[in-house]
């Protein structure tokens, strides 16, 4: 059988002719519009729905900040700077993701923060990194890297960023934090502590928080290390008492113990041995003048002997803030910090003294806005940019010569930033000369000089830098002669 016979349209079909068929030409269709239907809404299921609620909810532990609260966080960052750079500290970054090996190096095993709570992960190298739980360590890790000690002395730095701890969220605690945190690092003398202190408790102040400082002095390592067998020594005798974390902190960290909120505990800990009773003759003569500092700054403190922050790094000097209004509970603090003198050494850099703070924000926005609320006038409620005071610019030095001096300007600094005027100053230089050269570098058109002399008649020495005249003022009008000279 033939292939033609079986294909239908194959050429011998095709080339059959075709009867025409005229074409025929019909009314179009009248449009009518089909009425639209709208399909019923399908219910979404109670699961269904807390899927969807679920894949856009936040991470256990974060939180978003939205306006108006946004604009409350703009002011304390802002108040941040302005008394940040008011003590001349300079602004500094960190990575957010650094070794793990630093903070096991500085903060120490034994500790929650590296044992519980530190994000901890492998990368796709193998390398192990973490999400910074503290910065402390992040600066001291820079100064070395960097070569920071070749910088003229003290390096002051501030900051303010995130933070990670994998920890229970509660009441002003979350698993990614801020910190407003100032570090001076490369002097050991006791008004760096005191300086510290009081930036951290002005910068609350200037939020309109009423705080108390809480004060206390770890010593040197080896006052640490007497004190601990002592201490050892008691808690086994109470070890009925303790809860399992302290237990198991008595074997590893036998200083955090102190700092255990549990009630059992915290009966134990009122009768044991207090450190300040360990400290040598040296590392008491250091808190002292670190306390009469603060008598002449006229800032509220409370001698704690438990207080002893839980980090191995810290030597000497620890201190943290709470504010008044609120009981004192493990989430209460507002801040604090302390010396760091062994820090910088332990990361493979000179033997390096160090102190320095830092605040958690959170704590201070929940602080802020509660009083805020109270007082009927919200933080957040029509603050802007605008409306917020910058730093004025630094042209007058203030410069000290004696002990009795150093104490004094301190005060006299913070009256004006107060009444505000930012004066440049370098408290770690007793050398006049220096201190000097330093109002030149800073282009200073006058610097205020107040020594011993000065200090007895309640007088300061006004030098114009150009001209080399000097005048005497009375210290409670310096201020109006500073304006004077701005003005002129």
């Amino acid at each position: 059988m033939s292939s033609k016979k079986v294909v239908k349209n194959n050429k011998a079909t095709m080339s059959k002719p075709q009867p025409k068929v005229a074409a025929v030409k019909t009314a179009p269709k009248p449009f009518v519009k089909k009425p639209t239907t709208v399909p019923a809404a399908k219910p979404v299921s109670e699961d269904a729905g807390k899927k969807v609620a679920n894949q856009l909810a936040t991470v256990r532990g974060m939180k978003d900040i939205l306006p108006p609260e946004g604009d409350g966080w703009l002011h304390m960052w802002r108040t941040a700077a302005d008394i940040a750079t008011a003590y001349d500290f300079h602004y500094f970054e960190t990575p957010t993701v650094e070794q793990t090996s630093l903070f096991v190096r500085s903060i120490g095993r034994g500790t929650d923060v590296v044992d519980k709570e530190m994000y901890a992960f492998e990368d796709r190298d193998g390398g192990k990194i973490c999400l910074r739980p503290e910065m402390t360590a992040s600066v001291a890790r820079a100064y070395v890297m960097h070569g920071l000690h070749t910088q003229s002395q003290p390096v002051k730095m501030w900051s303010i960023g995130p933070l990670f701890r994998y920890d229970r969220p509660q009441a002003g605690r979350y698993r990614e934090f801020h910190q407003f945190d100032c570090e001076t690092i490369g002097e050991s003398a006791p008004v760096i502590d005191a300086e510290l202190i009081a930036v951290a408790y002005n910068y609350l102040r200037d939020l309109g928080l009423s705080t108390t400082v809480r004060i206390n002095s770890l010593g040197t390592p080896d006052d640490r290390q007497n004190y601990l067998v002592e201490l050892t020594g008691f808690f086994r005798t109470k070890r009925g008492y303790l809860c399992e974390d302290c237990k198991k902190r008595l074997l590893k960290n036998p200083l955090r113990v102190l700092d255990c909120k549990n009630e059992s505990c915290a009966t134990v800990v009122a009768e044991a041995p207090q450190i300040v009773d360990w400290l040598s003759e040296p590392s008491k003569a250091f808190f002292m003048s670190v306390l009469e500092y603060l008598d002449e700054l006229g800032i509220p403190y409370v001698l704690t002997p438990n207080l002893v922050r839980g980090l191995d790094y810290y030597t000497h000097t620890v201190f943290e803030l709470y504010e008044d209004s609120v009981n004192e509970t493990a989430q209460s603090a507002l801040g604090g910090g302390g010396r760091y003198d062994l820090l910088i050494e332990q990361l493979g850099g000179q033997s390096t003294p160090a102190a320095g703070f830092a605040m958690g924000m959170e704590r201070i926005a929940a602080a802020v806005e509660r009083i805020a609320a109270a007082k009927a006038a919200a933080l957040a409620s029509g603050t802007t940019i605008a409306d917020l005071p910058g730093p004025s610019k630094p042209v007058v030095f203030f410069a000290h010569l004696g002990e009795q001096a150093r104490r004094r300007v301190l005060k006299l600094i913070e009256e004006l930033r107060q009444g505000g005027i930012v004066v440049r100053h370098n408290l770690a230089k007793s050398s006049l000369k220096v201190q000097l050269e330093l109002a030149n570098k800073y282009n200073a058109t006058h610097t205020l000089i107040l020594g011993q002399k000065e200090v007895q008649d309640g007088t300061v020495l006004i030098r114009n830098m150009e001209s080399g005249i000097q005048e005497i003022v009375d210290q409670k009008k310096v201020r109006q002669a500073i304006v004077k000279i701005l003005e002129s």
